[in-house]
């Protein structure tokens, strides 16, 4: 690929340096060659995840003391980054890493994380988390699926959908109302291990417009009974506190996703237009070209200085619920915009399913709508600056 002189990550270091040549080589020997075929089937297979937490790209911020490698979040987003640059968009391996281990890490029992996160580590428990259910999405609060105490237990009953990961998870953080009349209140977060769950069961593995080679699934809790072990936190209630305290890191995950697949769009494009001939030229000799990618360079080059600064701010513990949403909502944006453009210059080859360009327009499409759609997004932003 052509060198698009991308600015450099200020928080980087040689030890990341070596994690990114690292993934490539992992990406490029492990996934590539197969990526159609999971696209086709549906899911990537339980044996990627085993051969991730092998190379260490698993649980990279889970600490040494729970047989993780005591990273933070700048591991998971050269990993996230790298992962997207090579177009694997379909694992769920940066939900698995950066939303749903950090759950464990900051709320999780020392029995909690001294049970769950080697395995998650090693790829033995595939994370995923479930919220969203068929009549809430954004609106967390609204939940309906009930956590009911019963004894030493809990009896949950309900049902999640479109659930990252969801067909392959079998360690699923399950938000559920262990107090329906509290609200927000009345949340709790619910550590489930789905191999050894009375009541559990999984429905489809959704078809959808882009993302195909991830497992997106509906998930159905028929007085599920987990032990009253199984409550993420010290007490009831915690849950929607927990989320939304997790959640920036969530939207600044997204983020990662969006510049990687703008610079990719990029180089994907500059090598077409220089190889491609119309009217006796090079694509790349008009002028209209020329203007296309030099507006979209300029775009993503803004858009990487930006997405490091909020990287380097969260790792520094001060990036705010505002800033990631402005990260999440305008980088998901600009990504869509780039790789229409770019679409634009492949001509009738740029919707064909044997050439990049298709599947990045459809992938990308989803990253507006999940963890907060962008109107969403922009409400927080608002509050925040109209907050006394």
């Amino acid at each position: 690929m052509p060198d698009l002189d991308f600015p450099k990550s200020r928080w980087m270091d040689d030890e990341l340096g070596m994690l990114e040549d690292s993934c490539r080589q992992f990406y490029q020997k492990e996934c590539v060659p197969h990526y159609s075929e999971w696209e086709k089937r549906g899911d990537v297979g339980r044996g990627l995840w085993q051969k991730a937490g092998a190379l260490g790209l698993l649980g990279a911020e889970v600490p040494e003391d729970f047989g993780g490698p005591g990273g933070n979040f700048a591991h998971d987003a050269v990993i996230a980054y790298q992962g997207n640059l090579a177009g694997i968009d379909g694992w769920g391996g940066g939900l698995h890493n950066s939303i749903v281990i950090p759950y464990i890490i900051h709320y999780g029992s020392e029995e909690q994380k001294k049970s769950i996160l080697p395995r998650m580590v090693s790829g033995e428990l595939i994370g995923a988390i479930a919220m969203t259910e068929p009549g809430a999405g954004s609106d967390l609060q609204s939940i309906k699926t009930a956590a009911v105490k019963d004894g030493n237990h809990y009896k949950i009953s309900g049902s999640k959908t479109f659930i990252t990961n969801g067909f392959l998870a079998n360690l699923i953080i399950v938000a559920a109302k262990s107090d329906p009349k509290a609200g927000g209140k009345g949340i709790s977060l619910f550590l489930v291990e789905t191999d050894s769950a009375e009541g559990f069961r999984r429905g489809r593995n959704l078809d959808k417009l882009g993302m195909k080679s991830n497992d997106t699934s509906e998930l159905f809790f028929d007085e599920m009974r987990v032990p009253a072990s199984s409550l993420l936190g010290p007490e009831e209630g915690q849950g929607f506190v927990q989320m939304m305290e997790q959640l920036p890191q969530e939207r600044l995950l997204i983020g990662v996703y969006a510049v990687a697949r703008m610079e990719r769009a990029l180089r994907l494009t500059l090598d077409y237009v220089k190889e491609r001939s119309a009217f006796g030229k090079k694509i790349a000799d008009f002028q209209n070209t020329q203007f296309v990618l030099a507006e979209c360079a300029s775009e993503a080059t803004i858009a990487k200085v930006f997405l490091d600064h909020c990287i380097a701010e969260h790792l520094e513990g001060r990036l705010t619920t505002e800033k990631a949403s402005m990260a999440k909502y305008w980088l998901t944006d600009l990504q869509a915009k780039i790789i229409d453009r770019c679409l634009q210059l492949f001509g009738g080859y740029g919707v064909m399913s044997e050439y990049p360009m298709e599947r990045m327009y459809r992938d990308n499409r989803i990253e507006r709508i999940y963890a907060g759609t962008n109107e969403i997004m922009k409400l927080v932003i608002a509050r925040g600056l109209l907050r006394d």
